[in-house]
């Protein structure tokens, strides 16, 4: 009898180091150990339920990796705790996984990912250096005056960076949201030059598609992701490339399909509605949106979504309940906001809750930053 091995095929191979390793020629590489990693199946095993079929199969195992409560409650300290593996344990845990949980593969890819993004825009924190006077200098022109100088300096500078710091987590988010929500209901993001979608009329010329999906019949699926739909892509000049989506991909053989997750309702997003439906399309707008998804990613992968994306953006959204008279328009009670810069710590303290954020700054991040937001429409 052939003696079985945890040595992995090719396929095996290139999975463990999409789900290791993230930005290696970049400034701020994230490179998971075989400890973390395992850590990181030992969460899939909690939030399937699995543990015990693990400890079955690898006696001891289940307890080095369990974790003590949920992903999003665990300190990131517990990750780098090493736990004491055989050689290449990590990769027989992957072979248990792919055997004993269905949809195994999707979801380690889907929550690397996450966790990977959340490591690195840990060391953003620590890394983006504090703007000099030479980039935000010129910008006391509209204020000077009516601050004193030394207040308008500081003020320049705190804003600047937190510009920086939202505009890093705007373009991690937009890295993330995407292929997560692809990987999870069975599809793959595609890139202009693969051309699955064609611009009208120039076929030389693909379009990005956020999710690109074949169902058993040979429909072919192009999906749209949005967070929401706002009236100022129209002022951007942006709102016909929106529509002109769904004309190309029915004209590249595909059904356009939009997902809005926020459902507030407004002009653009009517016309964007009406532009999917005349070509054969369809709109899921909002509560609609998120049953689409869980039903199309199946049993575990809409527990994923539920867990790990629906359920942390509700649970931030529900602080914006006040609504101001006649605007329909609605805000949140802002907690009173501190922020100083002590030695090799920035320490931001918003009403009672306070956050120390441990400083080791990067030069080189400076400029990477873009002066462009990531849009999240």
């Amino acid at each position: 009898m052939k003696r079985k091995t945890s040595k992995l095929n090719a396929e095996e191979s290139k999975l463990l180091t999409k789900v290791m390793t993230m930005g290696l020629g970049t400034n701020l590489p994230v490179v998971m150990t075989p400890s973390e990693l395992a850590k990181l199946i030992g969460i899939i095993y909690h939030d399937t339920g699995c543990g015990h079929e693990l400890e079955e199969l690898h006696p001891g195992l289940w307890e080095k990796i369990a974790p003590p409560t949920d992903y999003y409650e665990l300190p990131e300290g517990w990750f780098f705790e090493e736990v004491d593996l055989d050689p290449e344990q990590h990769v027989a845990l992957i072979k248990a996984g792919e055997e004993q949980i269905e949809d195994f593969t999707t979801y380690l890819k889907c929550l690397s990912e996450l966790h990977k993004r959340r490591r690195k825009y840990n060391m953003i924190l620590s890394a983006q250096p504090i703007p000099t006077m030479i980039q935000i200098s010129p910008r006391s022109l509209v204020e000077y005056g009516s601050t004193e100088p030394e207040a308008l300096a500081s003020w320049l500078t705190w804003r600047k960076f937190f510009y920086d710091l939202d505009n890093r987590s705007a373009q991690e988010t937009g890295y993330l949201f995407e292929p997560i929500l692809s990987a999870a209901i069975g599809g793959e993001q595609k890139s202009a030059r693969t051309k699955v979608v064609t611009r009208t009329g120039d076929a030389t010329k693909g379009r990005q598609v956020d999710c690109w999906k074949v169902l058993p019949n040979g429909e072919r699926l192009a999906y749209e992701f949005k967070l929401r739909v706002t009236i100022a892509a129209s002022g951007q000049g942006r709102f016909g490339e929106e529509t002109q989506f769904a004309v190309d991909a029915h004209n590249s053989g595909a059904t356009p399909i939009l997902i809005v997750l926020d459902p507030t309702m407004n002009p653009r997003l009517e016309d964007l509605q009406k532009a999917y439906e005349a070509k054969g399309g369809r709109a899921y707008l909002g509560e609609e949106a998120w049953e689409h998804l869980e039903e199309e990613a199946g049993e575990v992968m809409s527990k994923f979504i539920e867990k790990y994306v629906r359920r942390p953006i509700e649970d931030i959204s529900k602080f914006e309940t006040t609504c101001t008279l006649g605007t329909g328009r609605k805000n949140i009670d802002l907690l009173d906001i501190r922020a100083s810069y002590q030695g090799d710590q920035v320490i931001i303290q918003l009403g009672d809750y306070r956050r120390n954020v441990q400083r080791r700054e990067d030069p080189n991040l400076a400029e990477e930053v873009s002066e462009e937001i990531v849009s999240e429409d």
